[in-house]
């Protein structure tokens, strides 16, 4: 089984491909660029974000077999470019909120 990529290594592929990930000085990524590293660090779980304000977005996680959303989470602050804090910032943010979380009975058997 292929060990998933580092966040160094995701930020380094984002540049080899010609990402927005490009100022290695201050390591920014765009906003897509952001959900391609959060999409990398939740796998297998699916994962996705649409920004809901020009300072926030929401967050879901879902199983991507079904479709079946497993948490979503609104209002996390973020920003149209990025630095590698900020990005980290809102996995804990969706991890924290996903270990608070308790399960209905039916979405147990994932666990």
């Amino acid at each position: 089984m292929k060990a998933l990529p580092t966040y160094h290594e995701q930020t380094e592929a984002l540049d080899e491909e010609g990402g927005q990930h490009m100022n290695k000085g201050s390591s920014k990524v765009t906003f897509p660029n952001a959900c391609q590293l959060m999409r990398w660090h939740f796998h297998p779980m699916g994962f996705e974000a649409t920004m809901d304000a020009p300072g926030s977005l929401v967050a879901r996680l879902f199983d991507r077999a079904s479709g079946e959303t497993l948490i979503a989470i609104a209002g996390i602050p973020c920003a149209t470019v990025m630095n590698a804090a900020d990005v980290e910032r809102i996995i804990e943010a969706v991890e924290d909120e996903l270990e608070a979380f308790i399960p209905p009975e039916s979405l147990k058997s994932y666990a």
